[in-house]
């Protein structure tokens, strides 16, 4: 059950609301005749330095397509390496939507992920064709993303950034995420947490 003293909460994006499966992008690469076990260089739990680099916007898509090249045969395209890379994302189901827009008549709401600039316009377009355009706008005071920031979770001062610019108290403001690491990075800014794990149901957890 929710502290009553929280008036504000900010939400993680892949994970918490919208549906993702890194095993679907893992398995599309392998496919495509990769030849490094994608397993061990990008998971739910860890990644290999190109990827974040490029949730962070330090690369751009074409430098991280002839990074990813390294491993894949010649004849892959750029089209193929997209398709792949996108795999992983499945949706925002339509009971989040409708939580939200419950929960952001109590609370000030906003979005704080870590994604990169192919999967975003992807997430946003799958969104706004699932349910209305411009959902997120609807949503969320303010939405922020690692690649637009140029710094992401877990590192302290992008939870920082957050917080002053929106003017938030983090003794009455919960950050959801599903990874841990990026919890225990919030949890150093005094910000309240929740880690949302397949055992949490977002509905019960802030049911009244």
């Amino acid at each position: 059950m929710i502290d009553k003293k929280i008036n504000t909460v900010i939400f993680d994006l892949g994970g918490v609301l919208f549906d993702i499966d890194y095993k679907h992008t893992q398995e599309a690469f392998q496919k495509l005749g990769s030849a490094t076990d994608f397993n061990a260089v990008y998971s739910h739990q860890k990644q290999a330095g190109i990827f974040d680099e490029f949730e962070k916007g330090n690369i751009s898509p074409a430098q991280f397509r002839e990074g990813l090249k390294k491993w894949l045969p010649e004849t892959v395209t750029d089209k193929q390496i997209d398709s792949a890379w996108n795999a992983l994302l499945i949706g925002l189901p339509a009971d989040k939507v409708s939580l939200l827009t419950a929960l952001k008549k109590k609370y000030d709401l906003y979005l704080l992920s870590n994604t990169n600039e192919i999967h975003l316009p992807e997430v946003l377009t799958m969104i706004d064709t699932a349910h209305t355009p411009g959902t997120m706008g609807k949503l969320f005071i303010r939405d922020y993303y690692s690649c637009r920031m140029g710094m992401r979770k877990p590192d302290k001062i992008i939870y920082e950034k957050v917080i002053m610019e929106n003017n938030l108290n983090p003794s009455t403001t919960l950050f959801v995420d599903d990874l841990i690491q990026n919890i225990e990075g919030a949890a150093l800014t005094g910000l309240q947490t929740l880690h949302c794990t397949p055992s949490i149901s977002l509905k019960e957890y802030f049911r009244e």
